[in-house]
């Protein structure tokens, strides 16, 4: 019973901290709860996180300030044409003075990682920073060497501009857990947005709320919150829409979907929608939670075909109909 006790009161403590990491961005950055939310979900659990939007929506200064509530190191990397692998992961250079080489590690050494514009650069840069994110490891010369732990990759693209750009073959955006589209603020919203960053004196208090070894807990945590063997069917029933939809009367989408979403879809969303769980203060996933980060974890995974984009069909409505269509229990 005494543990029962201490573990509810080590979650509603971390239920407090999580606030408090919301309270503290705020401070900084306006009315970007929900990249927030999906920053910690991909911390939390693992899981790499792509951001797609048009530039000046505070991505950079989103994951910096988060970074800095989280006491965690932050690296950001301005991805360009002439980026070499090397530049990322780091080389050998030769000391004169002790006449050996020496290792000099790159910027990947780092616990959250902004990949800027990561379709600027060309396929060896792109690979050599995915082979981190699944490996966790860096090879220099003939060493190797651990990645720091806790570590997020956070890839942007900006999908305005296509000319000299690389974007990432499909099989190699399968590798983040979500992709996350970020919108325009509103009215209000970015009217205090632009108060507060044209005033010149704007020099907020951050203080780090979670530390490494939180984060290390917290993925505890979520590891304990329960999902049902009704919402697990569910997640597989949704992951067969996108391969089989004709077997889901999903007529129409049959036509315009090429490829359905691969086995790690169906890992990423039941992941996903324990963390979720997690944010909202319970130890068990609820339907909601599931369709809450479906459309993030599935809309880089389902690929379209041609019909699909002469007829301006996009993958979000794809995925609402699949929502709308497949019921929880399939008869």
């Amino acid at each position: 019973m005494a543990s029962i006790e201490q573990d509810f009161e080590i979650r509603i403590d971390y239920h407090k901290k999580i606030k408090d990491v919301f309270r503290e961005v705020s401070k900084v950055v306006v009315g970007q709860d929900y990249m927030i939310n999906r920053l910690l979900i991909g911390l939390f659990t693992q899981g790499h996180i792509l951001l797609e939007g048009v530039p000046g929506l505070a991505k950079t200064l989103t994951i910096n300030t988060l970074a800095k509530v989280l006491d965690l190191k932050f690296q950001r990397i301005q991805f360009t044409p002439d980026l070499l692998p090397a530049d990322l992961i780091g080389t050998m250079i030769y000391n004169q003075r002790e006449s050996e080489f020496e290792v000099k590690k790159g910027p990947i050494f780092a616990n959250i990682i902004l990949a800027d514009e990561i379709n600027r650069s060309p396929a060896k840069v792109q690979s050599a920073l995915l082979e981190c994110m699944q490996e966790k490891q860096v090879t220099i010369g003939e060493t190797t060497f651990l990645l720091d732990k806790p570590f997020l990759v956070l890839a942007t693209q900006n999908p305005i501009e296509h000319e000299g750009t690389y974007p990432l073959p499909e099989a190699q955006v399968d590798r983040f857990m979500m992709k996350v589209y970020i919108q325009y603020l509103s009215k209000e919203l970015e009217l205090e947005m632009m108060r507060r960053m044209t005033n010149m004196n704007f020099y907020p208090d951050i203080n780090a709320v979670l530390n490494k070894y939180d984060i290390f807990a917290i993925r505890n945590e979520i590891n304990k919150v329960t999902i049902s063997e009704t919402l697990e069917k569910y997640i597989i029933e949704l992951v067969f829409a996108t391969r089989f939809p004709q077997e889901y009367g999903l007529k129409n989408e049959a036509h315009y979907i090429q490829y359905g979403v691969s086995p790690r879809a169906s890992i990423h969303l039941n992941l996903a929608a324990k963390a979720m769980a997690f944010l909202d203060a319970r130890n068990y996933v609820l339907p909601e939670d599931i369709k809450e980060v479906m459309p993030d974890v599935f809309n880089h995974r389902i690929v379209l075909n041609y019909e699909a984009e002469a007829d301006g069909i996009t993958t979000m409505q794809i995925i609402q109909n699949i929502l709308n269509n497949v019921p929880i229990s399939k008869e």
